[in-house]
Order: structure tokens, then sequence, then C-alpha cells
């Protein structure tokens, strides 16, 4: 019978003691083995027509995880380009409300447009800061930088009652936190973290009604019939939210539906059991150390002020962590254990 051990331990076999998936999340055996074998079919010059295949079953997945119909999912290859489709739909002057210090994708397209007003406000005020005029609410649900958790359900609260919209990015918490996009206006997130896949895919989830967004980025896979959209503009958009498709990078679905799968079949609340108890271990160590992590209870990373400088020297004993902003960040994901836990608080006591 395989157990949630079994089947993690099947699946990875790092050379290192990785704590870095908010970084980027180890490939599983299962996604490794498909990228050769989409990498073969192009090398042999066989048809690719099973990749697209694989396109599909990665938006049906996410779809899943996510809480939504997959034609409320759309595919393209990173958040920020999801993000400038979104600030693209704005009024000139709009309000967007954003947490301070996100990451610059869920920020950056806001500010390019140079024609909204972009306000930023620490993020355990974010809630309270919506306000009549407020456009759009983009937020992060866990920092990249710390792992702090957004108080998501009182956002939306003060998004309705303002007339706000809400775009949540997904990136640090998809994979291990469960998603309930269907609470919000619009989501994101990218594949490469907490939900093993590789770099080159992003997810977007809409509204039935696309949420007054225009596919401003639209080729020929956001046709309803792309085949037949190949030459000249798209005669017909898809009716569903592959409108706002970009290129399929076919070799990174094709692995990504295999890492997909694994998350399912672990189950978003068994990661979470477990990356949690790692993470709290984590902390109660800290503790006996005399360090005080940044606050973000419930949260799989753990950011510790004043420790980043480490890093290089944790980097040699073979633990893999970041130096964000002088603070040492660890996040812990179902590969990892509590020896390697252990292993890096000797090394930090030291």
């Amino acid at each position: 019978m395989e157990t949630f051990e079994t089947l993690v331990r099947a699946e990875f076999a790092p050379k290192t003691t990785y704590l870095n998936t908010a970084s980027n999340g180890l490939l599983p055996a299962r996604t490794v083995a498909a990228l050769h074998e989409a990498a073969v079919l192009r090398a042999e010059g066989r048809p690719l027509t099973s990749l697209y295949e694989d396109v599909e079953a990665c938006r049906a997945a996410y779809a899943r995880l996510a809480g939504v119909p997959a034609d409320r999912v759309a595919l393209g290859a990173s958040v920020a380009a999801h993000t400038g489709v979104i600030a693209a739909s704005l009024p000139a002057g709009a309000e967007v409300l954003t947490a301070e210090d996100d990451f610059t994708s869920v920020l950056n397209p806001f500010h390019v447009r140079g024609d909204l007003k972009v306000r930023a406000v620490p993020l355990e005020r974010i809630a309270e800061s919506v306000r009549p005029g407020t456009a759009l609410v983009a937020v992060s649900a866990a920092q990249s930088a710390d792992g702090r958790i957004a108080d998501l359900s009182a956002l939306r609260e003060a998004a309705r009652a303002h007339g706000a919209r809400t775009y949540v990015d997904h990136s640090q918490s998809a994979g291990w936190l469960p998603i309930d996009a269907d609470a919000h206006d619009f989501s994101a997130s990218v594949s490469f973290k907490w939900l093993l896949g590789p770099h080159g895919a992003a997810f977007l989830v809409v509204p039935e009604d696309f949420g007054g967004l225009t596919p401003v980025l639209a080729g020929w896979v956001a046709a309803e019939e792309p085949w037949n959209s190949c030459y000249g503009p798209v005669a017909e958009l898809a009716h569903s939210a592959r409108r706002f498709d970009l290129s399929h990078a076919l070799f990174t679905f094709a692995g990504l539906r295999r890492s997909l799968d694994l998350i399912e079949e672990l189950g978003v609340a068994a990661v979470r059991a477990h990356d949690l108890s790692l993470a709290d271990r984590f902390r109660a160590g800290l503790a006996t150390l005399g360090h005080e992590p940044v606050p973000a209870p419930g949260s799989a990373i753990v950011s510790v002020p004043g420790l980043g400088h480490r890093q290089p020297e944790l980097g040699r004993a073979g633990i893999q962590v970041s130096d964000r902003a002088g603070n040492l960040r660890a996040a812990f994901h179902l590969y990892n254990t509590a020896a390697e836990v252990d292993r890096l608080l000797d090394v930090l006591s030291g």
C-alpha cells in the first residue's frame, strides 16, 4: 500500500538538503521522465499531438486545485504576463491597492502603465485600506520574501463592500495551501515552485464573464478553432478563458502534467500538514537558539531576520536556502524531513 512517504521517496532523491522551494521546487522523477520523452519526440521528428493533450490535462488539473471549471483557466508563461492583461483592462486614473514589497510580477505591470494610481500599504492593513474608488486590490496569498499569509477572507469582504475587484497571486501557496479561486475576480500562479513543475507555465483564473479583460496578447491558440486560425486575424476568440492563452511551452506542460498528478495523489491537505509540521519544528528550534522569525503563522515559509549572511556558509554545507534582504528564508515542502530541519538548526547553532 502506497503512503505519503513511499510516494514521495519514489519521486525525489536530492543531492543536497534542499529547503528552497520558495525559489524553485524539485522536479519529481515522473516529471523528468516526461520531459525526456517529449524532447525525444521532437528529436526524432515524430508528431507532437500528445503534448497538446498534456496542455489540456494541466488546465483541468489546476482547475480542480483551484475549485473552478476548467473553462475559467487560461494558460500562459508568467504571472507578470497575466498581471499585464489585467492592468491593460483598467481605465486611466483607476486606483490599484497593493501590499508593500509584494513580489514584482504582481505589481510592476500596474506601475508601468503610468496612468494608474497605485497605492501600497502594509500587508496587515490591506483589507482595511480598501476605500471607495479602489478599482482593484492585487496581492500575493503568501508573501515571497517572508511567507506572511494575506487575510483573503477579510480582503474579499472589504472589496465587495466598496465595489473593488480582487487579484490574488498563489505562486507561493498553490500546492500546499488550499485555493478558493471562485472567491476572487482574478487569480494566478506559476508552476515551478510548490507545484513542482518546470519553468515556463503559469495559470490565470478569470470570471465566467471574463471580468472586463481584453485578450491583448492573444495569438492563434486563443481562437475558438486554433488550427483554423493560424493565418490572418483571429476570426473568433475562444468562448472560454482559453482566449487569454499564450502559445504553450509544450515540453513544460508535458512535465507539469505529471507534477500536478503527484500533488493530487498526495492531496493538498496532507501536503499542507507535512509542510507546516516542519516549518513549526524550525520555528521552535530557532527559539531555542535565540532567534525570532518574521511572524507568519500557518506558513510553510520561514524568514529569519539577520541571518541572511549565513546563506553562503549553509550552501557550502550542502543546505540550500535563500538570502532575502538580509533574512534567511527556508521553505519546507513535501520532500523535506524532520532530520533536514534538525540539520539546518545544527549548522545555525555553530
